[in-house]
Protein backbone atom coordinates (compact mmCIF):
# COMPACT_ATOMS: atom_id res chain seq x y z
CA UNK A 1 0.00 0.00 0.00
CA UNK A 2 0.99 3.70 -0.91
CA UNK A 3 2.51 5.07 2.42
CA UNK A 4 0.74 8.31 1.80
CA UNK A 5 -2.60 6.26 1.78
CA UNK A 6 -1.29 4.63 5.01
CA UNK A 7 -0.60 7.87 6.80
CA UNK A 8 -3.77 9.55 5.88
CA UNK A 9 -5.70 6.27 6.96
CA UNK A 10 -3.74 6.67 10.38
CA UNK A 11 -5.13 10.60 10.77
CA UNK A 12 -8.16 9.76 9.73
CA UNK A 13 -8.56 7.29 12.48
CA UNK A 14 -6.72 9.48 14.89
CA UNK A 15 -10.06 12.38 14.13
CA UNK A 16 -12.73 10.02 14.28
CA UNK A 17 -11.03 9.00 17.77
CA UNK A 18 -11.15 12.82 18.53
CA UNK A 19 -14.74 13.19 17.11
CA UNK A 20 -15.79 10.17 19.04
CA UNK A 21 -15.06 11.78 22.61
CA UNK A 22 -16.92 14.51 21.52
CA UNK A 23 -19.90 12.72 21.19
CA UNK A 24 -19.49 10.90 24.47
CA UNK A 25 -19.36 13.72 26.33
CA UNK A 26 -22.00 15.34 24.75
CA UNK A 27 -24.18 12.53 25.93
CA UNK A 28 -22.71 13.56 29.81
CA UNK A 29 -23.09 16.84 29.36
CA UNK A 30 -26.18 18.26 31.24
CA UNK A 31 -25.75 22.13 32.47
CA UNK A 32 -24.45 25.50 30.97
CA UNK A 33 -22.04 24.88 34.11
CA UNK A 34 -20.55 21.39 32.42
CA UNK A 35 -20.42 22.68 29.09
CA UNK A 36 -17.76 25.51 29.79
CA UNK A 37 -15.95 24.93 32.59
CA UNK A 38 -16.47 20.91 33.65
CA UNK A 39 -17.93 21.28 36.76
CA UNK A 40 -14.57 22.48 38.34
CA UNK A 41 -13.50 18.26 38.01
CA UNK A 42 -10.29 18.63 36.25
CA UNK A 43 -7.44 16.19 37.86
CA UNK A 44 -4.18 16.95 38.40
CA UNK A 45 -2.75 15.34 34.93
CA UNK A 46 -5.99 16.23 32.71
CA UNK A 47 -5.37 20.19 34.22
CA UNK A 48 -1.76 20.42 33.46
CA UNK A 49 -1.39 18.21 29.92
CA UNK A 50 -4.65 19.90 28.45
CA UNK A 51 -3.38 23.79 29.70
CA UNK A 52 0.17 22.79 28.12
CA UNK A 53 -1.85 21.45 24.69
CA UNK A 54 -3.47 24.17 24.37
CA UNK A 55 -1.32 26.74 25.32
CA UNK A 56 1.24 25.79 22.98
CA UNK A 57 -0.63 25.20 19.77
CA UNK A 58 0.62 24.13 16.36
CA UNK A 59 3.08 26.95 16.78
CA UNK A 60 5.15 24.79 18.87
CA UNK A 61 5.31 21.84 15.92
CA UNK A 62 5.14 24.64 13.20
CA UNK A 63 6.10 28.29 14.56
CA UNK A 64 9.31 27.27 16.81
CA UNK A 65 10.82 24.94 14.33
CA UNK A 66 10.52 27.35 11.33
CA UNK A 67 11.96 30.22 13.56
CA UNK A 68 14.52 27.90 14.43
CA UNK A 69 15.29 26.75 11.35
CA UNK A 70 15.94 30.16 9.84
CA UNK A 71 17.81 31.80 12.92
CA UNK A 72 19.19 28.91 14.90
CA UNK A 73 19.68 28.32 18.66
CA UNK A 74 18.65 32.42 19.31
CA UNK A 75 15.21 30.91 18.78
CA UNK A 76 15.89 29.22 21.93
CA UNK A 77 15.38 32.95 23.89
CA UNK A 78 11.47 32.43 22.51
CA UNK A 79 11.24 29.21 24.24
CA UNK A 80 13.36 30.38 27.74
CA UNK A 81 11.05 33.34 27.66
CA UNK A 82 8.02 30.82 27.64
CA UNK A 83 9.12 28.17 30.29
CA UNK A 84 9.64 31.16 32.87
CA UNK A 85 6.44 32.53 31.99
CA UNK A 86 4.83 28.71 32.39
CA UNK A 87 6.50 28.27 35.74
CA UNK A 88 5.46 31.69 36.97
CA UNK A 89 1.81 31.29 36.09
CA UNK A 90 1.47 27.88 37.69
CA UNK A 91 3.20 29.16 40.74
CA UNK A 92 1.84 32.39 41.38
CA UNK A 93 -1.86 32.83 39.59
CA UNK A 94 -3.29 29.24 39.74
CA UNK A 95 -4.24 28.66 43.42
CA UNK A 96 -5.26 32.13 43.91
CA UNK A 97 -7.27 32.33 40.93
CA UNK A 98 -8.76 29.01 41.39
CA UNK A 99 -10.21 29.93 44.79
CA UNK A 100 -11.04 33.43 43.87
CA UNK A 101 -13.26 32.53 41.03
CA UNK A 102 -15.21 29.67 43.28
CA UNK A 103 -15.30 32.31 45.97
CA UNK A 104 -16.40 35.36 44.17
CA UNK A 105 -19.72 34.24 42.63
CA UNK A 106 -18.38 30.93 41.63
CA UNK A 107 -17.18 32.73 38.12
CA UNK A 108 -17.56 30.16 35.47
CA UNK A 109 -15.73 32.60 32.84
CA UNK A 110 -13.01 35.75 32.68
CA UNK A 111 -15.34 38.26 31.99
CA UNK A 112 -17.63 36.90 34.66
CA UNK A 113 -14.76 37.05 37.49
CA UNK A 114 -14.14 40.45 36.50
CA UNK A 115 -17.72 41.64 36.55
CA UNK A 116 -17.49 39.59 40.04
CA UNK A 117 -14.24 40.38 41.67
CA UNK A 118 -14.73 44.34 41.41
CA UNK A 119 -18.71 44.20 41.56
CA UNK A 120 -19.30 46.45 38.46
CA UNK A 121 -23.03 47.15 37.74
CA UNK A 122 -22.15 49.03 34.70
CA UNK A 123 -21.30 45.99 32.43
CA UNK A 124 -18.15 47.53 31.04
CA UNK A 125 -15.74 45.14 32.51
CA UNK A 126 -18.06 41.87 30.87
CA UNK A 127 -18.08 44.09 27.72
CA UNK A 128 -14.86 44.94 26.99
CA UNK A 129 -13.05 41.53 28.40
CA UNK A 130 -15.96 39.81 25.49
CA UNK A 131 -14.83 42.17 22.71
CA UNK A 132 -11.24 41.51 23.69
CA UNK A 133 -11.56 38.04 23.70
CA UNK A 134 -13.59 37.34 20.34
CA UNK A 135 -11.17 40.23 18.46
CA UNK A 136 -7.95 37.95 19.33
CA UNK A 137 -9.29 34.79 19.91
CA UNK A 138 -10.69 35.21 16.23
CA UNK A 139 -6.82 35.55 15.23
CA UNK A 140 -5.14 32.76 17.48
CA UNK A 141 -7.88 30.37 16.34
CA UNK A 142 -7.26 31.35 12.78
CA UNK A 143 -3.46 30.06 13.25
CA UNK A 144 -4.56 26.39 14.27
CA UNK A 145 -6.80 26.22 11.43
CA UNK A 146 -4.03 27.46 9.03
CA UNK A 147 -1.41 24.70 10.50
CA UNK A 148 -4.01 22.01 10.16
CA UNK A 149 -4.32 22.73 6.98
CA UNK A 150 -0.72 23.24 5.62
CA UNK A 151 -0.32 19.67 7.13
CA UNK A 152 -2.83 18.40 4.51
CA UNK A 153 -1.65 20.23 1.74
CA UNK A 154 1.53 18.70 2.66
CA UNK A 155 0.50 15.59 3.00
CA UNK A 156 -2.04 15.05 0.74
CA UNK A 157 -1.09 17.14 -2.14
CA UNK A 158 -4.91 18.84 -1.65
CA UNK A 159 -5.35 23.03 -2.41
CA UNK A 160 -4.48 24.57 0.82
CA UNK A 161 -8.67 25.75 1.04
CA UNK A 162 -10.06 22.62 0.94
CA UNK A 163 -7.37 21.34 3.59
CA UNK A 164 -8.45 24.06 5.43
CA UNK A 165 -12.14 23.53 5.39
CA UNK A 166 -11.70 19.73 6.15
CA UNK A 167 -9.48 20.81 9.11
CA UNK A 168 -11.76 23.11 10.11
CA UNK A 169 -14.98 20.51 10.48
CA UNK A 170 -13.10 18.06 12.87
CA UNK A 171 -12.10 20.69 15.45
CA UNK A 172 -15.72 22.09 15.05
CA UNK A 173 -17.54 19.47 15.33
CA UNK A 174 -16.10 17.30 18.94
CA UNK A 175 -15.61 21.21 20.49
CA UNK A 176 -19.23 21.90 19.28
CA UNK A 177 -20.35 18.69 20.73
CA UNK A 178 -18.63 17.86 24.40
CA UNK A 179 -17.90 20.88 25.21
CA UNK A 180 -15.22 21.74 28.53
CA UNK A 181 -14.57 18.45 29.40
CA UNK A 182 -14.37 16.91 26.03
CA UNK A 183 -12.00 19.21 24.89
CA UNK A 184 -10.29 18.92 28.46
CA UNK A 185 -9.36 15.04 27.75
CA UNK A 186 -8.98 15.55 24.14
CA UNK A 187 -6.25 17.90 24.85
CA UNK A 188 -4.92 15.37 27.80
CA UNK A 189 -4.39 12.80 24.06
CA UNK A 190 -2.87 15.67 22.00
CA UNK A 191 -0.47 16.46 24.83
CA UNK A 192 1.33 13.07 25.35
CA UNK A 193 1.34 12.67 21.44
CA UNK A 194 2.51 16.29 21.00
CA UNK A 195 5.02 15.78 23.89
CA UNK A 196 6.02 12.38 22.10
CA UNK A 197 6.50 13.05 18.79
CA UNK A 198 8.85 15.92 19.67
CA UNK A 199 11.24 13.85 21.37
CA UNK A 200 11.64 11.18 18.89
CA UNK A 201 11.77 13.06 16.04
CA UNK A 202 15.44 15.40 16.71
CA UNK A 203 16.99 12.37 18.09
CA UNK A 204 16.24 10.01 15.19
CA UNK A 205 17.18 12.90 12.71
CA UNK A 206 20.40 13.41 15.19
CA UNK A 207 21.31 9.69 14.62
CA UNK A 208 20.68 9.48 10.80
CA UNK A 209 23.16 12.59 10.96
CA UNK A 210 25.84 10.69 12.28
CA UNK A 211 25.82 11.29 15.65
CA UNK A 212 25.57 14.64 17.47
CA UNK A 213 29.40 15.69 16.93
CA UNK A 214 28.53 15.31 13.25
CA UNK A 215 25.59 17.04 13.48
CA UNK A 216 27.03 20.59 15.70
CA UNK A 217 30.57 20.15 13.22
CA UNK A 218 27.59 20.47 10.40
CA UNK A 219 26.04 23.44 11.68
CA UNK A 220 29.43 25.33 11.61
CA UNK A 221 29.42 25.21 8.46
CA UNK A 222 25.99 26.84 7.73
CA UNK A 223 26.78 29.51 9.67
CA UNK A 224 29.43 30.09 12.37
CA UNK A 225 26.71 31.68 14.39
CA UNK A 226 23.98 28.76 14.09
CA UNK A 227 24.20 27.68 17.64
CA UNK A 228 25.29 30.84 19.58
CA UNK A 229 22.69 32.30 21.72
CA UNK A 230 23.63 36.28 21.20
CA UNK A 231 24.96 36.38 17.53
CA UNK A 232 22.41 36.59 14.50
CA UNK A 233 22.72 34.60 11.89
CA UNK A 234 24.10 35.61 8.41
CA UNK A 235 26.19 38.57 10.02
CA UNK A 236 28.62 38.87 12.56
CA UNK A 237 26.82 41.55 14.95
CA UNK A 238 25.02 40.59 18.19
CA UNK A 239 21.56 39.85 18.90
CA UNK A 240 20.12 43.68 19.66
CA UNK A 241 18.43 44.24 23.35
CA UNK A 242 15.82 44.67 21.50
CA UNK A 243 15.07 41.21 20.09
CA UNK A 244 16.21 39.42 23.36
CA UNK A 245 13.78 41.64 25.46
CA UNK A 246 10.64 40.34 22.70
CA UNK A 247 11.68 36.80 22.81
CA UNK A 248 11.59 36.77 26.24
CA UNK A 249 8.81 38.82 26.40
CA UNK A 250 6.59 35.93 25.07
CA UNK A 251 6.42 34.71 29.13
CA UNK A 252 4.44 38.21 29.96
CA UNK A 253 1.67 36.54 27.57
CA UNK A 254 0.75 33.84 30.24
CA UNK A 255 -0.92 35.80 32.37
CA UNK A 256 -3.78 36.90 30.35
CA UNK A 257 -4.66 33.79 27.94
CA UNK A 258 -8.09 32.66 28.94
CA UNK A 259 -7.72 29.30 27.46
CA UNK A 260 -5.35 28.66 29.72
CA UNK A 261 -6.59 30.26 32.95
CA UNK A 262 -9.80 28.37 32.43
CA UNK A 263 -7.85 25.31 33.12
CA UNK A 264 -6.76 26.78 36.81
CA UNK A 265 -10.37 27.39 37.31
CA UNK A 266 -11.42 23.94 36.27
CA UNK A 267 -9.00 22.24 38.85
CA UNK A 268 -10.37 19.67 41.17
CA UNK A 269 -8.69 22.04 43.98
CA UNK A 270 -6.40 23.89 45.13
CA UNK A 271 -4.62 20.83 46.47
CA UNK A 272 -3.76 19.55 42.92
CA UNK A 273 -1.91 22.62 41.83
CA UNK A 274 1.04 21.69 42.82
CA UNK A 275 1.40 18.37 41.20
CA UNK A 276 -0.35 19.90 38.00
CA UNK A 277 2.54 22.50 38.14
CA UNK A 278 5.22 19.87 38.37
CA UNK A 279 3.59 17.82 35.09
CA UNK A 280 3.21 20.97 33.13
CA UNK A 281 6.76 22.26 33.88
CA UNK A 282 8.56 18.66 32.69
CA UNK A 283 6.37 18.87 29.56
CA UNK A 284 6.79 22.58 28.91
CA UNK A 285 10.80 22.35 29.24
CA UNK A 286 11.16 19.16 27.25
CA UNK A 287 8.76 20.15 24.41
CA UNK A 288 9.92 23.54 24.20
CA UNK A 289 13.97 22.17 23.83
CA UNK A 290 12.89 19.41 21.79
CA UNK A 291 11.06 22.00 19.27
CA UNK A 292 14.01 24.36 18.74
CA UNK A 293 16.19 21.06 18.09
CA UNK A 294 14.07 20.16 15.33
CA UNK A 295 14.45 23.43 13.44
CA UNK A 296 18.20 23.00 14.44
CA UNK A 297 19.16 19.88 12.82
CA UNK A 298 16.28 20.27 9.90
CA UNK A 299 18.35 22.73 9.14
CA UNK A 300 21.20 20.42 7.80
CA UNK A 301 18.89 17.09 7.05
CA UNK A 302 16.64 18.89 4.76
CA UNK A 303 17.94 21.80 2.84
CA UNK A 304 16.25 24.75 1.07
CA UNK A 305 12.83 24.31 1.99
CA UNK A 306 10.47 27.26 0.79
CA UNK A 307 8.14 27.19 3.69
CA UNK A 308 9.96 27.00 6.65
CA UNK A 309 7.51 25.91 9.08
CA UNK A 310 7.16 22.57 7.33
CA UNK A 311 10.31 21.13 8.25
CA UNK A 312 8.96 19.17 11.02
CA UNK A 313 6.60 17.47 8.66
CA UNK A 314 8.68 17.33 6.13
CA UNK A 315 11.26 15.43 8.52
CA UNK A 316 8.38 13.04 10.12
CA UNK A 317 7.34 12.13 6.28
CA UNK A 318 11.68 10.93 5.15
CA UNK A 319 12.60 9.57 8.69
CA UNK A 320 10.05 7.24 9.99
CA UNK A 321 8.12 4.29 8.26
CA UNK A 322 4.47 5.73 7.32
CA UNK A 323 2.59 3.95 10.28
CA UNK A 324 4.49 6.01 12.71
CA UNK A 325 4.55 8.54 10.60
CA UNK A 326 1.07 9.01 10.44
CA UNK A 327 0.81 8.82 14.39
CA UNK A 328 4.02 11.38 14.64
CA UNK A 329 1.71 13.63 11.77
CA UNK A 330 -1.15 13.47 13.90
CA UNK A 331 1.01 15.34 16.61
CA UNK A 332 0.42 18.79 14.15
CA UNK A 333 -3.10 17.80 14.28
CA UNK A 334 -2.88 17.47 18.03
CA UNK A 335 -1.56 20.53 18.52
CA UNK A 336 -4.06 22.67 16.20
CA UNK A 337 -6.42 21.20 17.63
CA UNK A 338 -6.05 21.00 21.60
CA UNK A 339 -5.49 25.34 20.95
CA UNK A 340 -8.32 25.93 18.38
CA UNK A 341 -10.72 23.93 20.24
CA UNK A 342 -10.16 25.62 23.55
CA UNK A 343 -10.35 28.46 22.09
CA UNK A 344 -13.47 28.14 20.33
CA UNK A 345 -15.15 26.92 23.55
CA UNK A 346 -13.62 30.00 25.70
CA UNK A 347 -15.21 32.70 23.04
CA UNK A 348 -18.37 30.67 22.85
CA UNK A 349 -18.52 30.76 26.41
CA UNK A 350 -18.50 34.72 26.63
CA UNK A 351 -21.08 35.20 23.41
CA UNK A 352 -23.51 32.92 25.65
CA UNK A 353 -22.47 34.16 29.37
CA UNK A 354 -21.48 37.65 28.62
CA UNK A 355 -23.10 38.68 25.74
CA UNK A 356 -26.06 36.91 25.47
CA UNK A 357 -27.31 36.38 28.58
CA UNK A 358 -26.71 39.85 30.23
CA UNK A 359 -27.69 41.75 26.85
CA UNK A 360 -30.46 39.89 24.82
CA UNK A 361 -32.25 37.59 27.26
CA UNK A 362 -31.88 37.76 30.83
CA UNK A 363 -33.73 34.91 32.29
CA UNK A 364 -32.46 32.52 29.26
CA UNK A 365 -32.21 28.83 30.28
CA UNK A 366 -29.66 26.45 30.75
CA UNK A 367 -30.91 24.78 27.43
CA UNK A 368 -30.66 28.69 25.55
CA UNK A 369 -27.38 29.13 26.99
CA UNK A 370 -26.11 25.79 25.46
CA UNK A 371 -27.49 25.85 22.04
CA UNK A 372 -25.75 29.74 21.98
CA UNK A 373 -22.34 28.48 23.19
CA UNK A 374 -22.42 25.72 20.29
CA UNK A 375 -23.43 27.93 17.50
CA UNK A 376 -21.31 30.29 18.60
CA UNK A 377 -18.66 27.61 18.10
CA UNK A 378 -19.70 27.74 14.61
CA UNK A 379 -19.68 31.63 13.99
CA UNK A 380 -16.34 32.35 15.72
CA UNK A 381 -14.96 29.08 13.90
CA UNK A 382 -16.01 30.78 9.77
CA UNK A 383 -14.49 34.10 10.63
CA UNK A 384 -11.57 32.24 11.96
CA UNK A 385 -11.17 30.59 8.93
CA UNK A 386 -12.06 33.71 6.69
CA UNK A 387 -8.65 34.78 8.23
CA UNK A 388 -6.75 31.70 7.50
CA UNK A 389 -7.64 31.98 3.47
CA UNK A 390 -4.56 33.38 2.82
CA UNK A 391 -1.91 30.17 1.79
CA UNK A 392 1.02 32.55 2.97
CA UNK A 393 -0.10 33.42 6.29
CA UNK A 394 2.79 32.60 8.69
CA UNK A 395 1.31 30.51 12.04
CA UNK A 396 4.25 31.74 13.99
CA UNK A 397 2.89 35.75 12.71
CA UNK A 398 -0.74 35.44 13.60
CA UNK A 399 -0.28 33.68 17.14
CA UNK A 400 2.55 36.28 17.75
CA UNK A 401 -0.38 39.11 17.66
CA UNK A 402 -3.04 37.08 18.72
CA UNK A 403 -0.70 36.31 22.49
CA UNK A 404 0.03 39.81 22.59
CA UNK A 405 -3.14 41.52 22.61
CA UNK A 406 -4.37 38.75 25.13
CA UNK A 407 -1.51 38.74 27.14
CA UNK A 408 -1.33 43.18 27.39
CA UNK A 409 -5.36 42.78 28.12
CA UNK A 410 -5.67 40.49 30.38
CA UNK A 411 -2.51 40.01 32.41
CA UNK A 412 -1.42 43.19 34.55
CA UNK A 413 -5.65 42.76 35.34
CA UNK A 414 -4.88 39.30 36.55
CA UNK A 415 -2.12 39.53 38.70
CA UNK A 416 -3.06 42.97 40.18
CA UNK A 417 -6.78 41.74 41.01
CA UNK A 418 -5.45 38.53 42.94
CA UNK A 419 -2.49 40.34 44.49
CA UNK A 420 -3.64 44.31 45.33
CA UNK A 421 -6.64 44.54 47.27
CA UNK A 422 -6.58 47.84 46.20
CA UNK A 423 -7.17 47.63 42.74
CA UNK A 424 -10.79 49.09 41.50
CA UNK A 425 -12.78 48.53 38.83
CA UNK A 426 -12.25 51.89 37.17
CA UNK A 427 -8.55 50.39 37.36
CA UNK A 428 -9.18 47.47 35.56
CA UNK A 429 -11.57 49.19 33.10
CA UNK A 430 -8.57 51.22 32.30
CA UNK A 431 -5.64 48.48 32.42
CA UNK A 432 -7.83 46.54 29.76
CA UNK A 433 -8.14 49.04 27.53
CA UNK A 434 -5.52 50.79 27.28
CA UNK A 435 -3.85 47.20 26.94
CA UNK A 436 -5.79 46.41 23.83
CA UNK A 437 -5.37 49.51 22.64
CA UNK A 438 -1.45 49.59 22.64
CA UNK A 439 -0.84 46.37 20.94
CA UNK A 440 -2.93 46.84 17.97
CA UNK A 441 -1.76 51.02 17.71
CA UNK A 442 1.89 49.10 18.02
CA UNK A 443 1.25 46.43 15.79
CA UNK A 444 -0.16 48.99 12.96
CA UNK A 445 2.48 51.82 13.71
CA UNK A 446 5.61 49.07 13.54
CA UNK A 447 4.10 47.87 10.27
CA UNK A 448 5.05 51.54 8.42
CA UNK A 449 7.63 53.16 10.69
CA UNK A 450 11.01 51.86 10.45
CA UNK A 451 12.36 53.28 13.97
CA UNK A 452 14.03 50.67 15.93
CA UNK A 453 12.17 51.21 18.72
CA UNK A 454 9.25 49.58 17.36
CA UNK A 455 10.79 46.45 16.55
CA UNK A 456 10.08 45.83 20.40
CA UNK A 457 7.29 43.06 20.94
CA UNK A 458 4.27 45.02 21.27
CA UNK A 459 3.74 42.77 24.36
CA UNK A 460 5.64 44.98 26.48
CA UNK A 461 4.50 48.42 26.07
CA UNK A 462 1.19 46.94 26.30
CA UNK A 463 1.79 45.35 29.57
CA UNK A 464 3.33 48.43 30.97
CA UNK A 465 1.48 51.21 29.72
CA UNK A 466 -2.21 48.91 31.19
CA UNK A 467 -0.08 48.11 34.41
CA UNK A 468 0.31 51.79 34.73
CA UNK A 469 -2.80 52.79 34.45
CA UNK A 470 -4.25 50.03 36.87
CA UNK A 471 -2.24 51.45 39.63
CA UNK A 472 -2.91 55.14 38.98
CA UNK A 473 -6.40 54.84 37.40
CA UNK A 474 -7.09 52.83 41.22
CA UNK A 475 -5.50 55.08 43.62
CA UNK A 476 -7.22 58.41 41.95
CA UNK A 477 -10.59 56.28 42.01
CA UNK A 478 -12.75 55.80 45.14
CA UNK A 479 -11.18 52.50 46.80
CA UNK A 480 -13.25 48.88 46.98
CA UNK A 481 -15.84 48.93 49.11
CA UNK A 482 -15.81 46.15 53.00
CA UNK A 483 -17.51 43.47 50.74
CA UNK A 484 -15.38 43.57 48.41
CA UNK A 485 -11.96 43.98 50.99
CA UNK A 486 -13.22 40.43 52.68
CA UNK A 487 -13.95 38.61 50.16
CA UNK A 488 -10.41 39.32 49.01
CA UNK A 489 -9.04 38.39 52.32
CA UNK A 490 -11.13 35.16 52.18
CA UNK A 491 -9.90 33.82 48.83
CA UNK A 492 -6.42 34.38 49.51
CA UNK A 493 -6.88 32.58 52.64
CA UNK A 494 -8.46 29.90 50.89
CA UNK A 495 -5.94 29.75 48.59
CA UNK A 496 -3.08 29.79 51.41
CA UNK A 497 -4.45 27.02 53.35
Amino acid sequence: MDGNIVKIIVLVIYLIGMVGIGYAYYKKTSDFADYVLGGRQLGSWTAALSAQASDMSGWLLIGLPGAAYVAGIEAAWIAIGLGIGTYINWKVVALRLRSYTEVSGDSLTLSDYFENRFRDNTNILRLVSSIVIIVFFAVYTSAQFSAGAKLFETLMGIDYTVALLLGGAIIISYTFLGGFMAVSFTDFIQGMLMFFALIAVPFVMVAELGGFGTAFEGLKQVDPNFMHLTKTVGGAGTISFIAIASNLAWGLGYFGQPHILARFMAIGSTQQVKKARLIAMVWVTLSLAAAVFVGIFGRLYITGIDDPEKIFMMSVDTLFFPVLAGVLLAAILAASMSTADSQLLVTASSISEDIFKKYIKKDATDDQMLNVSRFSVIGIAVIALIIAFDPNSSVFGLVSYAWAGLGAAFGPLIITSLFWKRTNKWGAIAGMISGAVTVIAWKQIGAISSAAIFGLYEIIPGFIIASILIYVVSLATEEPNQEIMDEFDDAVSKAIK
